[in-house]
């Protein structure tokens, strides 16, 4: 095994028996020859069927509606980037030139395709149940954070309403740069407030995606713990 690969298994906790597998899950349809997107196509369903199932058994009481909503919010874009972020994902794309130029191993989309089809790949590689203690493995602290009795908030919702009961101004957002072509650009993003004397900058694929990041950044500066968005 190389060793990007193994720095990558390690921060995956599984290692793959067939690399192959790895490399083609790793790879964005920019690059030359085959790409991950049927392997993306696998992993949406398997994550939605795993977190779905934990969901289930977590929650015995809720409804159906209430249970699909927590389900698209674990499973959604925008988490799935947190999760690749967490891996430093983004060090062992394989980008065609033009993608790499356009910074997309920062951009949400491709992140949270490669984490699905890593996910595919994990299957393929080993099995359902291996899959699904990994998967399990890497939401647990989102999924613990779930309850039926507060509210979904987005991090900007959640900052905004801290400021004000702090009697303190609003979060301030400023754009620092956009970077890409017009339908996949990467937003940078700076959030102020006057209780942190370092401001926080995140990306992302969107304006909204880049300013929600940082203000969940900013949450756990402050030491608040709780739901992401």
């Amino acid at each position: 095994m190389n060793n990007s690969l193994l720095k990558l298994s390690q921060r995956l906790g599984y290692t793959f028996r067939d690399e192959q597998l790895a490399t083609l899950a790793l790879t964005h349809r920019s690059k030359a020859g085959h790409n991950n997107e049927r392997l993306e196509f696998l992993g949406d369903s398997i994550l939605n069927f795993v977190v779905g199932e934990d969901l289930f058994r977590r929650f015995p009481t809720a409804k159906e509606g209430k249970l699909s909503r927590l389900r698209a919010k674990m499973v959604k874009g925008e988490t799935l980037a947190f999760v690749a972020r967490e891996f430093e994902l983004g060090d062992f794309l394989l980008l065609g030139s033009g993608e790499m130029k356009s910074g997309g191993h920062r951009r949400d989309s491709i992140l949270a395709d490669t984490v699905e089809a890593l996910i595919g790949a994990m299957y393929l590689d080993a099995g359902l149940d291996v899959v699904r203690e990994r998967i399990l493995a890497w939401y647990a602290d989102r999924l613990d954070a779930l309850t039926l009795e507060d509210p979904i908030k987005d991090p900007k919702t959640r900052l905004q309403e801290y400021q004000q009961a702090q009697r303190s101004s609003l979060p301030k957002y400023t754009v620092l740069s956009v970077e890409g072509p017009t339908n996949e650009q990467v937003f940078t993003i700076e959030c102020v407030i006057p209780e942190q004397a370092d401001a926080v900058v995140a990306i992302g694929g969107s304006r909204r995606a880049a300013e929600q990041a940082a203000a969940q950044q900013m949450l756990l500066n402050l030491g608040i713990h709780g739901e992401e968005e």
